[in-house]
């Protein structure tokens, strides 16, 4: 036996509950994994609202992500060995303190990392990685504007874009969010309640604009970011947690720009070969120590809910763990 979140209704997450679940037999090709430490994401407390585009059949266990330790191989297994510490990579089943997963869900732990980092770091910094890399083709020298900078996405894009040589402008909602943004690389901050972000664009650029806008809010902020560009920009549409936002095409027009969906996941699914090389750099980089998450908060499994209204209540700065232990 062992404790797993269960979803058995739709709804708030205080409407999950921490049951004990009985193991089940390994299949072929699966390998048990002992969790130490799951992420929380948006997309986990979208889906047991039911208002994911992925909806599993109730109950379920929420949660894309974690890190633990195998404990259990089936013999038709290889690549994978008792004892290797590794992430997993799930569509989700993470809340839980052991999970069954074919072997090819695993990726070693960075040795620079602990379990919660483990943890916290495919999801966001792969959607960074897609948003930044795949879909926006930021180049060294160009200038990005990160919406959101203190969450789990926005922090990661800051991270990853100065790894790419690109002048950051963070926006966040507190000076504390921007503290951790400017840790982390940010050259420029604005905290949207002291400045509007449109005028501290033009004032930063001396009115040129922005070459890329990663913006995982929306609403408000999606319409006035198109405002804030430069000729050829690239807006990426990551998330839309404001609201959505109307696109002003005129003036996507005028300034020969393009509007780009960000969907990490099903971009991988749809072109493995994308993963390979996502995974591949993002590994190398974690093992350089040039990424790291940062997880603002470590929560007990027993607090599952109070974890995910971290996010819910944008209380979290860069990412929040689940700990088994």
């Amino acid at each position: 036996m062992s404790r797993a979140v269960v979803c058995r209704e739709l709804g708030a997450p205080e409407m999950l509950r921490l049951e004990n679940i009985e193991s089940r037999s390994l299949q072929e090709g699966e390998v048990r994994v002992r969790i130490r430490a799951a992420g929380i994401n948006f997309p986990d407390i979208l889906m047991c609202a039911g208002e994911y585009q992925l909806k599993p059949e109730l109950p379920f266990t929420p949660g894309v992500e974690a890190a633990g330790d195998v404990v259990e191989v089936s013999p038709d297994v290889t690549g994978a060995a008792v004892g290797d510490k590794v992430i997993v990579r799930m569509r989700f089943g993470a809340y839980a303190e052991e999970a069954a997963v074919v072997a090819g869900q695993l990726t070693p732990l960075p040795s620079t990392f602990d379990y919660a980092e483990g943890a916290t770091y495919l999801a966001a910094y792969g959607t960074a990685h897609h948003a930044l890399v795949d879909r926006g083709q930021l180049k060294a020298g160009e200038v990005l504007l990160v919406h959101g900078a203190g969450g789990g996405v926005g922090l990661a894009a800051v991270e990853m874009g100065k790894l790419l040589g690109a002048t950051v402008i963070a926006a966040a909602s507190s000076e504390e969010k921007l503290g951790v943004a400017r840790s982390r690389g940010a050259d420029h901050l604005v905290l949207y309640s002291r400045e509007p972000f449109r005028e501290a664009v033009k004032r930063i650029t001396d009115g040129r604009g922005v070459d890329v806008v990663f913006d995982p809010v929306g609403g408000e902020v999606f319409e006035q970011s198109v405002r804030s560009i430069a000729w050829g920009a690239r807006l990426l549409v990551v998330g839309f947690t404001g609201g959505i936002g109307l696109a002003r095409t005129n003036l996507i027009l005028m300034k020969g720009a393009s509007v780009l969906g960000v969907r990490a996941g099903e971009a991988t699914r749809k072109d493995p070969a994308l993963a390979a090389a996502r995974m591949r750099a993002l590994l190398a980089w974690a093992e350089a120590g040039r990424l790291r998450p940062h997880a603002s908060h470590r929560v007990p499994i027993e607090d599952y809910a109070r974890a995910m209204r971290l996010l819910i209540e944008r209380k979290a700065i860069g990412r929040v763990a689940l700990m088994m232990d």
